[in-house]
């Protein structure tokens, strides 16, 4: 079995340490890294090319979206799936069209974020369910 490569990039490190729980029971998934700010994630994604980035949208510095348009030129093997509060419809569109395949709230998270690894894993689109009402 591959193990998929997660770069984990959230400014809230209680955060961070939620999901590295939640996701430490799935044996095929692995964070490998953590970021706390768009410049670190774009740093760390050219240095350890992971397959999947996990990526919240404010951050500081350079925000998530910007940090996903500059991932998609030195990783561009990596995707990006947003796992953010923010519920805007046009920061949903940017965040798809600065290149994420995915896009899940954080208070969706207990149900929706396995799900939309795998389905970002299998080159499908994934938006939260509660967004999609």
């Amino acid at each position: 079995m591959s193990v998929t490569r997660i770069l984990l990039v959230d400014d809230f490190v209680p955060w961070q340490h939620l999901v590295l729980r939640f996701l430490e029971s799935e044996t095929d998934l692995q964070i490998i890294s953590t970021a706390v700010d768009g410049s670190e994630a774009v740093q760390k994604a050219e240095e350890l090319q992971p397959d999947l980035i996990l990526m919240d949208l404010s951050l500081p510095g350079v925000n998530g979206i910007e940090a996903t348009r500059q991932i998609g030129l030195v990783s561009p093997g990596s995707k990006v799936l947003f796992l953010t509060h923010h519920s805007e419809t046009d920061i949903i569109r940017a965040a798809f069209d600065a290149g994420a395949s995915g896009y899940v709230l954080k208070s969706d998270y207990s149900a929706d974020l396995i799900p939309a690894v795998r389905a970002v894993l299998l080159d499908q689109k994934f938006v939260s369910r509660s967004l999609t009402n």
